[in-house]
């Protein structure tokens, strides 16, 4: 009779083979699972580096420009080109006496004809002026600015204007004040005009003698004068004030100043201010 077989031994191959799988089943799940924390373990980000004194990037500043009404909406004031009863110009060295000032919706207050007419058509809404008497009391000055719709437009009536005067089609008005306060030849003598643009406004001097005489050719008080009030006070000071009174100043171009004769060309053929 044969000796039973004996299962033992298989079972125990059994038992081992199938540890080992278990062991390899593990270490593979073990490695998967490393590589999936690796995956997913965050990445070191630098540490930023602290400025303290660094400022703090700053809004885009508005800036004020004079070219049109619609960056430049706040109407003239006498009082903001005529302050007081005297002018000081070129660091007080000059004193101009303020006669009497005039704010106006209608442009044509100032003007006469054809260089009336341009103004309105050009879209003038305010004219601001006033009559001084110079500091050597020989001359009186009527001095303004014209509120035209932009800079454009503004240009087209500076270069119209000299041809207007010298066809004799219109004039600028002097401003008269009161009975027999001597004014009253601004609208009687031969004048001497100057004007030049700034963004969308004309600025504009007339000059006369106060005894009514006619001013020759190249007078060069006559032309100091006109450049104390179109440069100094209304360019220099009056608008370049205005556009600095936005956050921040816009810088324009230098004016261009043009000077003529009332009715005439640039020579003794003066005609009277009104």
């Amino acid at each position: 009779m044969e000796p039973p077989v004996r299962r033992g031994g298989g079972r125990l191959w059994q038992v081992l083979i199938g540890g080992a799988a278990v062991l390899v089943l593990l270490a593979l799940c073990g490695l998967g699972a490393a590589a999936l924390l690796t995956e997913r373990e965050p990445q070191p980000q630098s540490t930023p580096t602290l400025q303290p004194n660094a400022a703090p990037p700053s809004a885009p500043t508005e800036r004020l420009t004079l070219d049109s009404r619609d960056t430049d909406q706040a109407p003239l004031t006498a009082k903001e080109l005529f302050p007081g009863k005297e002018l000081k110009l070129g660091d007080g060295q000059s004193t101009y006496q303020v006669v009497k000032t005039q704010s106006s919706g209608s442009c044509a207050v100032a003007a006469t004809g054809e260089v009336a007419d341009l103004l309105v058509r050009l879209g003038c809404n305010q004219v601001v002026r006033a009559t001084l008497r110079t500091p050597d009391g020989n001359h009186l000055v009527t001095a303004g600015l014209f509120n035209l719709t932009d800079k454009v437009s503004a240009e087209r009536a500076r270069d119209r204007v000299r041809q207007l005067l010298d066809e004799r089609q219109g004039r600028f008005r002097g401003l008269t004040g009161t009975e027999g306060d001597g004014t009253g030849v601004l609208t009687s003598a031969p004048a001497r005009v100057g004007w030049q643009v700034r963004g969308h406004y004309l600025a504009y001097a007339l000059v006369v003698r106060e005894d009514g005489t006619a001013i020759k050719a190249g007078d060069a008080k006559v032309g100091e004068i006109l450049f104390d009030m179109i440069e100094l006070h209304l360019s220099r000071g009056v608008l370049q004030q205005r556009a600095d009174g936005g956050t921040a100043a816009q810088p324009t171009a230098a004016p261009t100043e043009t000077n003529g004769t009332q009715g005439g060309s640039t020579g003794d053929d003066d005609l009277p201010g009104d």
